[in-house]
């Protein structure tokens, strides 16, 4: 079927055609206008039975308070993502400083990363990619332009800042194996669970960067078990964990390893707060059916104290 442009009353209509309950008209426009209709509708599967209808009685405002959940603690990852991206990027420059040198044609040696056959097109792809972002970056951002100037060269240091998380999980990956290990060790993991993490947090990095829908994501590949789905007791469907392995909640689990303490505490305490919000606005439906979603076990608070 085609689509066309539906006016705001047109979107009301179909609402309601559908069975949401509109309790202010020109509220709801006005949401709808400033939001757009299609973002705030990607959560109607959470309120709707297999007839393609909301359920009785369910009203916009509920509605709203699931999109407006999802933009609060897509925030709330965002941030703590932020941190997890310097974090890595710090400990990439200052390993591969330390062990190779500071100038990019020292770091950028192809000798430095893995001789694995297998992985050739790639290391060169990868250095190509990393190289790239001198040529670029080097007269548009300050520091990569005050230290060419002044220097003739680019410290990793300053490289990584300039370098996307998603090309920083591909440099990690090219790495020789004790390389990656003295990152993974800091983590306390191995190399192979590291790069899995890696490249999970970059592509939620960038889903919360560009406002998309957090809540029913899933990941590529999903994490390896850890002591954390024991630990929770999180029960298992075909031997295999139904929640923290390639949703919302693994993301909780990778950040419990790579967050300190605190920030880790911290993250938890600003989600629960708003799935207590979430509770206070929504009748309809009891609240850990929306936490279910996520991929949060009822009991995934006590993953603090773990």
């Amino acid at each position: 079927m085609k689509k066309v442009f539906k006016n705001l009353d047109e979107q009301i209509e179909i609402l309601q055609n559908k069975g949401l309950v509109i309790n202010d008209t020109e509220k709801t426009k006005n949401i709808l206008l400033k939001e757009n209709y299609f973002f705030i509708n990607g959560y109607r599967h959470l309120f709707m039975e297999k007839k393609g209808h909301f359920i009785e009685g369910t009203t916009f405002e509920e509605l709203y308070a699931m999109f407006m959940f999802d933009r609060k603690i897509r925030n709330i990852f965002f941030k703590n993502l932020l941190i997890v991206e310097n974090n890595i990027k710090s400990l990439i420059s200052y390993t591969l400083s330390k062990q190779y040198g500071y100038k990019e044609k020292d770091y950028l040696n192809i000798d430095n990363f893995t001789a694995d056959s297998i992985k050739t097109r790639q290391v060169k792809d990868v250095l190509n990619k990393v190289a790239r972002q001198i040529r670029v970056n080097g007269s548009q951002h300050a520091a990569t332009m005050h230290y060419i100037t002044n220097y003739g060269y680019v410290p990793l240091w300053i490289l990584v800042k300039v370098m996307s998380f998603g090309i920083i999980t591909e440099f990690y990956d090219i790495f020789k194996h004790q390389d990656k290990q003295t990152i993974a060790d800091i983590y306390k993991t191995d190399t192979q669970t590291l790069s899995i993490y890696l490249h999970i947090l970059a592509n939620y990095r960038n889903l919360c960067a560009h406002e998309d829908i957090l809540y029913n994501h899933k990941t590529q590949k999903p994490i390896p078990d850890s002591k954390y789905h024991q630990a929770l007791n999180i029960p298992k469907q075909d031997e295999e964990y139904i929640y923290g392995k390639d949703d919302l909640f693994s993301v909780i689990i990778i950040l419990k390893q790579m967050l300190s303490e605190s920030e880790f505490k911290e993250l938890a305490n600003e989600i629960d707060y708003e799935i207590s919000l979430l509770e206070a606005k929504t009748e309809i439906l009891p609240v850990n059916h929306f936490t279910h979603h996520i991929g949060f076990p009822d009991n995934w608070r006590d993953i603090i104290e773990l």
